[in-house]
């Protein structure tokens, strides 16, 4: 019996492993995140048309798209507008800007063409989305470019709606 007790005394004593607040092992919270990231990345829808940010309006009526002729204007580094055929930047429809008399007859060309065009929906407006940012005068010049044409009703600039 007493070899038993030695033998007992003699055996080392193990321990329980036990973890530390400071031990706790975040690894799989990142490999989580980064798969919410990609899963974000993927799913999400890019919009070219929602590229612009208008100025803000507090009065005015809505405008239908469909029945309208819209030409996009976006700011560029130099302070000139950088005009697009139809609604958002898209760089297919960018008119060339080098020349400015070049630029209002093709402005002029398409607002027609645009007008001309028979479909279900008759357009008869013009729409000028501006972004923010662009001086008076080169909205004015396209504006003088986009009511050229016979057969322009109504001319529109695009604003953001101001919520009250």
């Amino acid at each position: 019996m007493n070899e038993m007790l030695e033998d007992e005394e003699m055996q080392p004593l193990l321990r329980s492993k036990t973890y530390d607040d400071s031990e706790m092992d975040i690894t799989p919270m990142i490999d989580m995140t980064f798969l919410l990231l990609i899963f974000f990345l993927v799913a999400s829808k890019m919009d070219p048309s929602a590229a612009i940010s208008l100025p803000p309006a507090r009065y005015g009526l809505p405008v239908v798209e469909k029945s309208a002729v819209i030409i996009t204007l976006v700011a560029s580094d130099e302070g000139k507008a950088v005009v697009y055929k139809g609604n958002g930047a898209v760089p297919d429809a960018m008119i060339d800007g080098s020349d400015i008399e070049a630029e209002e007859n093709e402005i002029a060309a398409y607002v027609e063409n645009e007008l001309a065009s028979t479909g279900a929906e008759r357009k008869e407006n013009v729409l000028i989305k501006a972004e923010r940012g662009i001086k008076h005068r080169e909205v004015a010049r396209i504006t003088k470019a986009a009511t050229r044409p016979e057969g322009v009703l109504q001319l529109y600039v695009a604003v953001l709606e101001v919520q009250q």
